[in-house]
């Protein structure tokens, strides 16, 4: 018994000297514990390491709704320098923690050394895929895709290029950099038929053995005065991730952009999500700017990142207010991942889809770099009806949400598709550049259940197939020797026959619109073509110039800067800096990077 005292007491004496305590306190342990468990709940998922810990917040009223003081609404500062935190005591836990904040402690023992913790890491998320191949018209005379206006992967790839570095290849999605650009196509002079169709033939700039095939669709301009009453609901991410210059503040400017541009009749709604999500602007009329701006101004980044809670909410508000016959959709702007609630893409994507069924589109606006999370932002916003647009300076803000506010928010054509059959006694071989996101089976296209892209008001799509004439040197696949030797050979003077399908916004029956495409190329590309060729081979080179046969940076900035045209607003030349940019960063082993690693 007396060597079980003393062990005991040996135990109590050297628990003494860890601590700094001289007696156990389990009443304050508890208290605190308490204490903090509500500061947790309150304030959401937080940085114990490198903050100190907090006093219990005074008790208040969380109504449905309304703006929480926690920190999730509040800005959060910076964590310091990894090599500040290394020297730096990390915030006492446990038995400590909880002496300190009842004032009961003197004495601390020196901090264990910190491991080092990993500076920078990039966690971006990009979707891997193959670019489309080389098809032989004997074996797939027949090519279908949905159309897409996204821009998002122009811009972000932008962003890394004026930061000095190259892009991964999966970043890079070719349709996108391509319909970045306007190309001047001639409208429809109606909204019944809500797009005119654009056609084009020349010689390929990389290879004249080849020849470049432009299908271009301008949709229907509608007057400012004309676009009906909208009601947005703008879902923004204020997770601790947002606190940085080129995310929630560049936000916070861009939207400033549009509140000017809003009208009596429009509404806005403003739902935030960090550790939980809330309603920081119940749906206010457009034209009440100081409201809105003030709402604007009150947000802040804080907490952990509860995505589907936010999604649903944002819902339920642009439901509530939902505008019959008017422009109804959801903005989510974020600069990264859902990691609290819902966080898998096939559970989310069930979620956005049950949604659209009301009626309600979704939008998606990516922010910053680090977590930026490209693969979930496009996900939601392809089966949203939407597109996704990535953010990389004010003036990019201001173009998306007020230049081309009714292209991005006012649809006028839904689940378009496009196919196209080739004429076998015409091309051998064809290539689609881009749209390996959107790719269809030949079935699809006459399937009215199958969800395909929307366009905007204004909103023009530009698709490139590079083909191969029928006996040009210029092949890249031998053809099969016995395929259809049976059979004649089919003839005519048309390269290929195009068929489009759409719905009108308030219909779910498709209509369809055919024309043949002549077989005769043009001696010297258009203007048009020229620069979406550049634009397009651009992409490829920095996939890793695999159907380029050699032609590189500096030749695609030549082709572009000669085919600039009118550029008031300087977005063509902008994009030929950007080629120049490139070369610069290209290392001699860049081009076989890529291609080995796709």
């Amino acid at each position: 018994m007396k060597l079980k005292a003393l062990l005991r007491s040996l135990l109590l004496a050297l628990l003494v000297l860890i601590t700094g305590c001289s007696t156990p306190r389990p009443e304050a342990d508890a208290a605190v514990s308490k204490a903090s468990a509500a500061n947790t709940a309150a304030a959401g998922v937080r940085q114990a390491v490198v903050e100190p810990v907090a006093e219990p917040p005074a008790a208040t009223n969380h109504l449905p709704g309304a703006k929480s003081d926690a920190l999730v609404d509040a800005p959060a500062p910076p964590p310091p320098p990894v090599s500040e935190l290394a020297a730096t005591s990390p915030a006492p836990r446990g038995r400590a923690a909880s002496m300190r904040a009842m004032g009961g402690l003197s004495y601390l023992p020196a901090p264990m050394p910190m491991q080092p913790m990993p500076g920078n890491v990039n966690t971006e998320n990009y979707t891997h895929r193959d670019s489309n191949p080389v098809q032989l018209v004997s074996e797939q005379p027949v090519s279908t895709f949905s159309i897409d206006v996204d821009t998002g992967s122009y811009t972000n790839v932008r962003h890394m290029l004026n930061e000095g570095r190259l892009p991964p290849a999966d970043a890079v999605r070719a349709e996108e950099f391509i319909n970045y650009f306007d190309y001047g196509y001639t409208p429809p002079a109606d909204r019944e038929q809500p797009f005119s169709v654009t056609t084009e033939l020349a010689p390929a700039p990389w290879n004249a053995k080849r020849q470049l095939l432009l299908v271009g669709i301008q949709g229907y301009r509608v007057p400012k005065a004309q676009i009906p009453a909208s009601n947005l609901v703008f879902l923004i991410d204020t997770s601790g991730s947002m606190n940085e210059p080129d995310k929630l503040p560049l936000l916070q400017a861009s939207l400033k952009q549009l509140v000017r541009e809003l009208r009596h009749q429009d509404r806005v709604a403003i739902v935030t999500y960090a550790g939980h999500a809330g309603v920081a602007l119940p749906s206010t009329a457009g034209d009440r700017h100081a409201s809105i701006d003030a709402a604007i101004d009150g947000l802040g980044a804080g907490g952990s990142t509860h995505g589907s809670a936010g999604i649903e909410l944002a819902y339920a508000q642009a439901e509530q207010g939902f505008i019959k016959g008017g422009v109804n959709r959801v903005i989510l702007a974020t600069d990264g991942d859902f990691n609290v609630g819902t966080v898998n893409q096939q559970a989310l994507k069930t979620i956005i889809e049950d949604h659209r069924k009301s009626g309600v589109a979704l939008t998606t606006l990516g922010f910053g770099e680090g977590n930026y999370n490209d693969a979930m932002a496009v996900m939601l916003a392809d089966v949203g009806n939407g597109s996704h647009h990535y953010i990389d300076s004010l003036q990019e803000g201001r173009r998306v949400l007020v230049d081309e506010m009714s292209a991005t928010l006012l649809t006028i054509a839904k689940d378009v598709k496009i196919q196209i059959e080739f004429n076998p006694a015409q091309v051998q071989e064809y290539r689609l550049i881009g749209y390996e996101k959107r790719m269809l089976k030949r079935e699809d296209f006459n399937n009215d259940k199958v969800d395909a892209g929307d366009i905007g008001a204004g909103a023009n799509v530009t698709a490139i197939y590079e083909i191969t004439p029928t006996g040009s040197a210029g092949a890249r696949i031998d053809p099969l020797r016995y395929a259809n030797s049976s059979e004649p050979a089919r003839r005519g003077d048309k390269l290929a026959f195009l068929r489009l399908r759409y719905k009108l916004p308030a219909q779910s029956r498709s209509r369809l619109i055919e024309q043949p495409i002549a077989a005769q190329a043009e001696a010297r590309p258009s203007q048009r073509l020229r620069f979406a060729a550049a634009v397009g081979a651009f992409a490829d080179a920095l996939r890793g110039g695999r159907y380029l046969d050699g032609y590189g940076y500096t030749q695609i900035a030549r082709l572009a800067n000669d085919a600039r045209g009118d550029d008031g607003n300087g977005y063509r030349a902008g994009f030929v800096q950007l080629v120049k940019l490139a070369a610069g960063l290209a290392t001699p082993d860049h081009v076989e990077r890529n291609t080995v690693a796709r």
